[in-house]
């Protein structure tokens, strides 16, 4: 999610404030993650990476939170465990060698947030991609364990085959999601070039 952890990052306070929100997909995905994550809240990482991602929403939830990552490549698990343990943020997260479809495996709760940074690992092998049908997968496991006024985020790149596969699979699943149940929004950047990540929110209907 982000190049670089450190304090101003991590920054709650002025969540709007005066610095550009519609920089990119992924600037917009950390606004709504502030927005929505308070001390105590369960967060999902559904794609661990090299732990940027995992470390902010570790920030996020505090020490009375917990974050579950994700990741199917070994390395992935490692880069994120040594950036946690630098942050003193180990204690906070539980971090998970297995493909984020079974998420339902290791989560029986429900949980405020869930992120997905799709594509491939950055400085990694990039023909290990998410693929359209195990995320189609994840994302509907992750629908059932998320509580009311809970969203998903999913930074969907299409500058490669398996992205482009991807973003039309979402396309076609999310639009028929119950508008009554879910609110649905696809954040494109239409002026920018080289296809920019787009930013796909799924966020749960509270009750009335």
């Amino acid at each position: 999610m982000s190049p670089g952890v450190n304090n101003e990052s991590f920054s709650k306070g002025n969540i709007f404030g005066t610095k550009n929100i519609f920089i990119n997909a992924i600037e917009i995905s950390k606004t709504i993650c502030k927005s929505k994550l308070t001390n105590g809240d369960i967060a999902v990482d559904c794609t661990m990476g090299n732990g940027n991602d995992t470390a902010f929403l570790c920030n996020l939830v505090g020490e009375k939170g917990k974050v579950y990552a994700f990741d199917i490549q070994e390395i992935a698990v490692i880069n994120t465990r040594n950036k946690l343990q630098e942050l003193n943020f180990l204690k906070r997260a539980e971090l998970i060698l297995d493909t984020h479809q079974n998420v339902g495996k290791y989560i029986k709760g429900k949980v405020k947030l869930v992120i997905f940074n799709l594509g491939y690992l950055p400085k990694g092998d990039h023909k290990i991609t998410t693929k359209k049908e195990t995320t189609i997968e994840a994302v509907q496991k992750c629908i059932d364990i998320l509580e009311p006024n809970g969203i998903i985020l999913l930074v969907v790149y299409t500058g490669h085959e398996n992205g482009k596969l991807e973003k039309e699979a979402l396309d076609s699943y999310t639009s028929i999601l119950s508008q009554k149940d879910y609110n649905v929004a696809n954040i494109c950047f239409i002026n920018q070039i080289n296809n920019p990540p787009e930013l796909i929110c799924i966020e749960k209907v509270c009750p009335r």
